[in-house]
């Protein structure tokens, strides 16, 4: 996978889309220089709360197709079964711990799935399982930081921001038990 972090915190410009997927309207937004900074969907996805996000955060927000445009294309193969990893670069909005967490979850392949405790091992912190939870929560590029990747230690799939359904979807859709 290549994935490249941008390690500026605020940009002043964010450009944003909403595009119809399997799992309903996501919306993406890029900063200036096409650094995703989000991609959501579901009841975290609305046109509002980007907006909300934009002004807490004291930047403009323009709406452009143009400027999400890989993304979208990027997105739309995922949903196809014609792409395993993403090549895009993203822009972490997060804490250094959550940054440390979600750097790790792009090394989760596709189609497979760990623990929250194996992630918190694989990231030197195996006592931090909870953590490792609350910033998978925290995960503002859904799909592409792949969260849903991440599971109880039994096994059971538990926890994702954007609803358990929607979780058991993707993973079904890595390991070929579902197609769009």
């Amino acid at each position: 996978m290549k994935y490249v972090e941008n390690h500026k915190t605020i940009e002043e410009e964010r450009f944003a889309t909403e595009f119809e997927t399997e799992l309903g309207t996501m919306f993406a937004v890029v900063n200036k220089t096409g650094g995703l900074v989000r991609l959501t969907f579901g009841r975290e996805g609305t046109k509002e709360s980007l907006m909300a996000g934009a002004s807490k955060s004291k930047c403009a927000l323009h709406w452009s197709d143009e400027r999400c445009a890989e993304t979208i294309r990027q997105v739309r193969q995922y949903f196809a079964g014609e792409r395993k990893e993403f090549e895009l670069t993203l822009d972490f909005q997060g804490t250094d711990f959550q940054k440390q967490v979600w750097s790790e979850l792009i090394n989760i392949p596709y189609g497979k799935t760990m623990s929250y405790g194996e992630l918190a091992t694989k990231i030197g912190r195996p006592s931090a399982s909870r953590a490792v939870g609350a910033a998978n929560g925290a995960n503002l590029i859904a799909v592409v930081v792949p969260c849903h990747r991440v599971i109880g230690a039994n096994g059971k799939l538990t926890g994702y921001a954007f609803g358990v359904d929607a979780k058991e979807r993707l993973l079904a859709l890595e390991q070929g038990r579902m197609r769009y």
